[in-house]
């Protein structure tokens, strides 16, 4: 089970945007890698297609390092370490190890 998830809220705690927060938008888990909404932008330069006629320079967002940041927890609103726990059933949950409250069912 991965400790940070697509759709969380996270906060970068190293690199040229630390203390930049935002939305998990996608999960590399093999590479352990992310890409956070609004951060690490890098430029691309498309050719003229089809598709995109107009060609050009576009920028968009970059993966960065899933150690570089830290979950934001949604009920106690700080950046808290992950463990994962079990419930009845036998399914996991991962808990805030700040305020010992399940982050997602």
């Amino acid at each position: 089970m991965n400790k940070i998830r697509k759709g969380d809220t996270v906060e970068i705690i190293s690199g040229n945007y630390r203390g930049v927060s935002g939305k998990v938008l996608k999960v590399f888990p093999k590479e352990r890698r992310l890409i956070v909404e609004g951060v690490n932008f890098i430029k691309r330069h498309t050719q003229p297609t089809q598709k995109n006629p107009q060609g050009g320079i576009v920028e968009r967002e970059a993966s960065i390092d899933i150690s570089n940041v830290m979950l934001i927890c949604p009920k106690c609103h700080t950046r808290a370490k992950v463990k994962i726990g079990k419930i009845e059933g036998g399914k996991r949950v991962r808990i805030c190890k700040n305020c010992e409250e399940m982050i997602d069912m």
